[in-house]
């Protein structure tokens, strides 16, 4: 995932530079400030739910660095700190602690002595806080105890201190500790955000964990655009950590808001009139929170409760993906109604273009379509957004130029920015502004695409937050400062997935991401999770979530994720990852790298003339040299990529042993990959193959940098069908990005992640890929445009429908054959290890072909005694001995030798000679033989 956003709406101002006396006048607004009770509320709340923005006094000074750590509710650590001194907390309900250096602490409301723990920290709490550099332990006093879930709503500051009360150090302390440990009770708190009873005239209860705050008041609006008409005080429960308030009788319909008031963490009294953070639905742009209950019969569509996900998946290695974003599927459809197109409601038209092509791959064996992200987004307006109109020459900087000038205001982005984790998206809705449209809406969308015969699934990301702090569109960070964002050492908010990291490690922030999985998979029938940056959750976290839905729902539900391993939790600097080779045994796959990477040549980072040097298995490398690449490059290194190539066939199962290119055996977790192991699973639906998918140039737009200029059109299309069938051939779940079929082409761009429809664009009529429509947005691309441009202009690259739609058959064609034998979704590494076997490896292969042969005796829904595939990637035919198949009475597929096959060249060339195990393979084809 890439993405950028813009802040654009705020719901809080700054009275900064107030005057002393200010703070007092501020104060005394509140005279209830931590005591208030249900129908207690000042007018300064009961204004703050219907101004603009919310309000703060910031009169706090200069904040102190937050390099201090609670472990529990009892023990602290200082890093970098030695026991010298004394130390003392100390705390202000007015933020108005000065601690500087050489001087003593002044506008302290009061102070705790800390004393110098000597004793062994617990072993839990020594393993999670492992990150955190040497230095003193300190621990309250055990009759302080007691004060300390008080003291957490102020500010609060650390002081390390000489004899005479002169401070030598000074920090705030990182909450997440404590709050985990005193409010352990909030972990099993259920119907967090609004709930119904279902008896008439039922209550409506709100629910809010936020230990921090000194007052929580709730807001309620009749409308999207009314003022409120209650305001209420919330009661906190001092177990828990949850403010809740129950309104006698059932609110459905209206809408709600928090006013909060919380300590910053960097010091200073902020009011926030915030949404929540379990919203089930929003009023348009999220501004309000919608009361509703999901179960009401008037948000379902007819038949919801008795429509079910086709019966399709009977274990993980039976998932066939199609991956596909909500507005490209129906955006630029013409046979889809105006009104629909790029909403919900387009799925619901099955005579449409775009569902006619849905339903003919669920036909062909696609189990799954997965979304990408479909929860409330914070990049994309959903009112009053725009689409620009375009035109422009195929090399043309005008397009991308209308393109960038609308970026921030046009109706697109992939989704990778999440305001509200459990609501659907706004701006696929018919009408944002309506609550309800977008909870009925969706779930027609999910109904018709079970009708379609493809189960739902959804890109979901738990990893970060659009914004956090007091930004615009920041809600987590709002409510309870400093404890759902990972932090670094200073407090400040870790970024290494682009955006504000979220902390699933903590208790509540891993419960959000529990919680809204369950209501997706419950509410709205969602059958898989594709999770974003899921190397950044820990293991426990996923685990715990994987039976956490299965449970709610009665189902295995499917869950991979992209398991990089990178940032402040590479290696498992702060936790057990749930990453490619932490996840190893854990039965959670994770997309692979490894078959993807040889391939299609070089890595995702590629840039500059290295994106034509760097070929890969299927456009030319060694073989079929372009013009940039190395004529001198070793056969060994073909051979190497072709190695690669069978790691992912195998489903990169550790113990799967292969005889390398170097004539050497070796189990595949031996086999280097980027000095990481190849083979990295225990089982293969702990792997995901692809070869392209959202992220980076589309498989086409790759092959036009890496395939020589004169490949001609038809076999663009070939290559492209010889990556789709290395992923359909291989153990593992198989996960196709939407468009691979029909030559998607995103004009070059190496990152769509903003690039509006007109980059994005998907063609179910067939007649154009969209390649050469115009340069792609400088932002991510201008460094490649002297590469770029020429390419663009070459008429003989861009193909005709003819390709197009040879391409669509040909996937239909793969997927076929991947569906009519449970020999191509083994279910486990031992069946792996028994059933499938490489010919034509080690030193004396012939590089350009890979074979292998699927053992099918005893083996249930096999179809086949005996499976027997090759792909040969070379532009000219090839002939393969195979000493051990003569004899045996292999037959075409039954795929190919149908009269509507795609592809008639394994009917009209491609020979079987069984005297000697001949096989004459046409060039750049992926075939299969069978034994019946």
């Amino acid at each position: 995932m890439k993405l950028r956003y813009p802040n654009i709406f705020s719901h809080q101002q700054t009275w900064s530079h107030c005057l002393p006396f200010a703070v007092a006048a501020f104060l005394m607004m509140f005279p209830t400030w931590a005591s208030a009770v249900p129908g207690s509320v000042s007018r300064a709340i009961e204004a703050s739910c219907n101004h603009s923005t919310a309000s703060m006094v910031d009169v706090s000074p200069a904040p102190l660095e937050t390099r201090a750590y609670w472990l529990n509710r009892q023990l602290a650590k200082w890093p970098g700190i030695d026991a010298a001194g004394t130390f003392r907390l100390h705390y202000s309900a007015t933020a108005q602690i000065q601690a500087a250096i050489g001087s003593q602490v002044v506008g302290s409301d009061g102070s705790l002595a800390l004393e110098v723990f000597t004793g062994t920290v617990p072993p839990e709490i020594a393993s999670r806080f492992k990150y955190v550099n040497a230095g003193v332990v300190l621990a309250i006093k055990e009759a302080d105890l007691a004060r300390l879930p008080g003291l957490l709503k102020k500010q609060l500051v650390l002081v390390q201190q000489t004899d005479i009360g002169e401070v030598r150090n000074a920090a705030t302390l990182q909450i997440a500790g404590a709050l985990d440990d005193i409010y352990a009770a909030a972990q099993k708190v259920e119907n967090l955000g609004v709930s119904i009873g279902r008896a008439k005239n039922s209550d409506t209860t709100f629910k809010l964990w936020a230990p921090t705050a000194q007052q929580v008041s709730l807001c309620i609006y009749p409308s999207a655009n009314s003022k409120a008409t209650s305001v209420d005080a919330m009661r906190f429960a001092a177990f828990s950590g949850v403010w809740s308030l129950a309104k006698p009788r059932d609110l459905s319909g209206q809408y709600y808001l928090y006013v909060v008031d919380v300590m910053r963490q960097d010091g200073g009294v902020v009011r926030n009139r915030v949404t929540d953070p379990y919203s089930i639905s929003l009023s348009a742009d999220s501004q309000r929170s919608y009361i509703a209950d999901l179960n009401a019969a008037r948000l379902k569509p007819n038949g919801w409760d008795q429509s079910r996900a086709p019966s399709k998946v009977a274990a993980q290695t039976d998932m066939t993906i199609y991956e596909l974003h909500v507005r490209d599927f129906s955006i630029n459809d013409s046979t889809v109604s105006a009104l629909n197109r790029g909403k919900y409601l387009a799925f619901t038209e099955p005579q449409s273009n775009g569902m006619k092509h849905l339903a003919a791959l669920g036909l062909a064996g696609m189990t799954d379509v997965h979304l990408l992200p479909v929860f409330d987004i914070a990049s994309i307006p959903e009112t009053g957004c725009v689409t620009p109109m375009i035109s422009g020459k195929a090399d043309s900087d005008v397009q991308q130029e209308i393109v960038t000038k609308n970026a921030a205001n046009d109706c697109f982005n992939w989704g990778y920015d999440p305001y509200h984790f459990n609501a659907p998206e706004g701006s696929y809705a018919s009408d944002a502004a309506n609550g309800a449209k977008r909870i009925l809406e969706f779930r027609k969308m999910v109904m018709a695409l079970h009708r379609a015969g493809l189960r739902v699934g959804m890109d979901v990301v738990y990893n970060h937050t659009a914004a956090s702090g007091q930004a615009a569109k920041s809600v987590l960070d709002r409510i309870v400062p400093g404890y759902y964002q990972r932090l670094n050492s200073v407090g400040k908010v870790e970024q290494s997935t682009c955006c504000d990291n979220t902390a699933t490690e903590n208790m509540m922030m891993g419960k959000l991401m529990i919680d809204s999985a369950v209501l997706w998979a419950t509410a709205y029938k969602i059958d898989s999770f594709r999770f974003d940056l899921m190397g950044h959750q820990p293991r426990a976290a996923m685990e715990a979530l994987q039976t956490q839905v299965n449970n709610a729902t009665g189902r295995h539900i499917n869950l991979i994720g992209e398991g990089w391993n990178f940032g402040e939790v590479e290696n498992g600097a702060r936790f057990v990852q749930a990453s490619q080779l932490s996840l190893n045994g854990g039965g959670i796959g994770t997309f692979s790298d490894r078959a993807r990477d040889a391939v299609r040549g070089g890595g995702a980072g590629d840039s500059g003339e290295t994106l034509i040097k760097s070929q890969g298995y299927i456009n030319g490398l060694v073989y079929d040299p372009n013009a940039l690449a190395d004529k001198a490059r070793p056969v060994t290194d073909l051979m190497r990529a072709a190695d690669l190539v069978r790691v992912g066939l195998a489903g990169s199962i550790r113990d799967y042993a292969l005889t390398t290119y170097q004539g050497i055996k070796k189990s595949l977790h031996e086999i280097d990959y980027a000095g990481q192991p190849a083979g990295y699973a225990s089982a293969p639906g702990e792997v995901v193959n692809y070869v392209d998918n959202h992220d980076n140039q589309t498989l086409f737009d790759i092959n036009v940098y890496k395939l020589p200029l004169n490949t001609s059109r038809q076999d663009r299309a070939r290559v492209q069908m010889l990556g789709a069938a290395i992923t359909a051939f291989s153990q593992g779940v198989a996960y196709f990005h939407a468009g691979i079929d029909t030559l998607r082409s995103k004009s070059m761009d190496g990152n769509s992640y903003d690039s509006g429809d007109w980059f994005n664009r998907l063609d179910w009529s067939y007649r154009d890929n969209y390649f050469a429509t115009g340069a792609p947005p400088k932002r991510d691309n201008e460094k490649q445009y002297a590469l770029i441009k020429p390419l663009l202009a070459n008429p003989d690259i861009k193909p005709t429908q003819k390709e197009i739609e040879w391409a669509r058959d040909m996937f239909r064609d793969l997927l076929k054959i991947r569906a009519s034998s449970s020999l191509f979704r083994l279910r486990t590494a031992d069946e792996i290890n028994s059933r499938l076997d490489f010919y034509n490896i080690g030193v004396t292969q012939t590089p350009v072909v890979i074979v292998g042969h699927l053992n099918g005796r005893g083996y249930p829904a096999a179809g086949f005694k005996e499976v027997l595939y090759f792909i040969n990637v070379d532009k000219t035919a090839q002939d393969v001995v195979l000493p051990s198949e003569k004899g045996k009475a292999y037959t075409l597929h039954p795929v190919h030798i149908s009269a509507d096959a795609a592809d008639k060249r394994p009917v009209t060339d491609a020979r079987y000679d069984n005297t000697v195990g001949r096989f004459t393979l046409p060039a750049r084809t992926a075939l299969v033989y069978v034994v019946n």
